[in-house]
Parts: structure tokens; C-alpha cells; sequence
């Protein structure tokens, strides 16, 4: 079983017909994703390797079943595509753009509360259910199936703790990369209760950054609802305060928001915290037994 996406889920890629989201589409298909329509705004009646391209999302919606929309869709646009999405009734959103300015996500996040939609991103990979589907950029050699299952605010560190699972034999059920941006679709709070229903994860690996609070609210849930192991790896631990690292918002604004302190939470609240992404391998085998 996994989460998000499946073998039987019918995805549509918005922006389909640029330069990435043509590339990635036809990696998703590769890989087996039921990629089954796209929009491009002006380029409807044409296609991508047969893959019928309409000009608006309501009007593939109405020519498909749709079940998830990954949207390729430059920042300036990405608000509104995904405004669309939701207005059209898909039930998941997965937006891979980036740079996407603060203020237009932050009145977005708000009008899609309107929507029974899930976004995933912005600023994100995507979502890996290894063997059966994925939607985004993730590079599937790196991911295999098995009972783990992967929450992340990082992108490349998801592929490398992934690479040593599957080193180690340990396979993943659903990876889901949230976005390291200040405001995102999905929390690890989110997303940590399909995990906990899921019956064919037996284990969760939560990979958090410096920066924010989300950490902190994950192990909470946790400890009010969790009942399966939940392992973390904290990126930055060498990062200097008020340094932003990589993500907007990955950046130290205080003692209590360093990888440091967020893993001595996490182990007060019984949640292993590894220091190097290779640790998790370990953790996670220990945590099987």
C-alpha cells in the first residue's frame, strides 16, 4: 500500500509543454505514472508523446478522470494554476516551482483552505511511492519498496537517507518531499497520520532542517497519536546562526530553532535522531526488530 499516489492514480501535469515539465513527465511515465492529460494554456489540442494537452485545467478534468495535479508552472503563474486545480475539484496538488514570492503563497495557502485539496509544496521533490508511481523530480534509483515511510523538508537529503535505506535493504513504502519554503501546503503533522494509518509502513523517518517549529509539532503528534517508530535526521548542525541554508526556510533565528536543540527535544520525547544521514540506515534496522 501507499499514500498520496499509487499505481491506479491518474495525474495531470500542469505545464506541460515547457522545457521541465516536459523532461519530468516523460520521466514519470517511465517510471509507470498514469500520466493521462496536461494544460498548457494555448498549446490545447496538441499533445506530449500522446498525452492529450488542453488549455485549461477544468476542460481535461471534464475530458479524464483526474485523481493529482503536478504543476510545472513558472513562479509568476504558479498561484493561479493552483487555484485552478482546486476549482476544478482534484483532490491533490503536487507544485514542484520554486521562487514562488511570499505574499502570493501566503493569500494562496489561504484561498485553497476554500478546497478540499491537498497541496504538496511548493519548492518541493514530489512523491515517490517506490514501484508503483511517482510525481515530481525525484530520481527513482535511489528509492525501492518496502514498510518505510519518508516525510522530508529536503530534497537532496531524501535521495541520499533513501540511497542508504535501500543499501541496507530497507525499502520504502511513500517518500513525500514537503518544501523547505516558509510557507508550504502540507506540514509533517499533515502527513504523519497517513503514515500512522498506512498498514504496510511499519517505520517513519521524519527529515527536518533548522529553522521554524515544525519539528517540534511533528514529535508532539507523535506522542499523542503515533504507535508505529518514528525516526529523525535534523540537517544543520553545523549551520552558523541567522545563515540561511539552502531552503528560505531552513535559517537560525535563535538557540531554540538549531539542529541541536531540535534533536534534544525530539530524543526527550523518545525519537532517535541520527547525526549523519548514514545513521538512519542503523536507526531504522533497530527499529524493525
Amino acid at each position: 500500500m501507499a499514500i498520496l499516489v499509487d499505481a491506479d492514480t491518474k495525474v495531470l501535469v500542469q505545464g506541460i509543454t515547457g522545457s521541465e515539465g516536459a523532461f519530468h513527465t516523460r520521466q514519470m511515465v517511465a517510471y509507470g505514472t498514469k500520466v493521462v492529460a496536461g494544460v498548457t494554456p494555448g498549446k490545447g489540442g496538441t499533445s506530449l508523446d500522446g498525452i492529450p494537452v488542453y488549455d485549461a485545467v477544468a476542460e481535461a478534468v471534464e475530458a479524464e478522470r483526474v485523481d493529482a495535479s503536478v504543476l510545472f508552472v513558472p513562479a509568476a503563474f504558479a498561484p493561479e494554476a493552483l487555484l485552478e486545480g482546486a476549482a476544478a475539484g482534484i483532490p491533490l496538488l503536487v507544485c514542484i516551482t520554486e521562487g514562488i514570492p511570499l505574499h502570493a503563497m501566503l493569500s494562496t495557502y489561504h484561498l485553497l483552505r476554500a478546497y478540499p485539496v491537498r497541496l504538496i509544496g511548493p519548492n518541493c521533490p514530489g512523491v515517490i511511492s517506490p514501484g508503483q508511481a511517482k510525481m515530481g523530480v525525484i530520481p527513482p534509483a535511489a528509492f525501492t519498496p518496502g514498510p518505510v515511510g519518508i516525510v522530508s523538508r529536503s530534497g537532496t537529503l531524501t535521495y541520499e537517507i533513501a540511497h542508504h535505506l535501500s543499501q541496507a535493504g530497507i525499502g520504502q513504502s511513500t517518500v513525500v518531499g514537503i518544501g523547505g519554503d516558509p510557507i508550504i501546503g502540507s506540514s509533517f503533522v499533515d502527513l504523519l497520520p497517513l503514515f500512522e494509518d498506512d498498514p504496510e509502513t511499519e517505520v517513519v523517518v521524519l527529515v527536518g532542517e533548522i529553522g521554524g517549529g515544525a519539528e517540534d509539532e511533528a514529535a508532539q503528534w507523535w506522542a499523542e497519536n503515533g504507535t508505529k517508530p518514528l525516526v529523525a535526521y535534523i540537517a544543520g548542525f553545523s549551520a552558523p546562526p541567522g545563515k540561511r541554508m539552502g531552503h528560505a526556510g531552513a535559517i537560525v533565528t535563535g538557540g531554540d530553532d538549531t539542529a541541536q536543540a531540535k534533536a534534544d527535544r525530539l530524543e526527550k520525547a523518545g525519537i532517535p535522531v541520527a547525526r549523519t544521514p548514514t545513521e538512519v540506515a542503523r536507526l531504522v534496522q533497530e527499529a524493525l526488530r
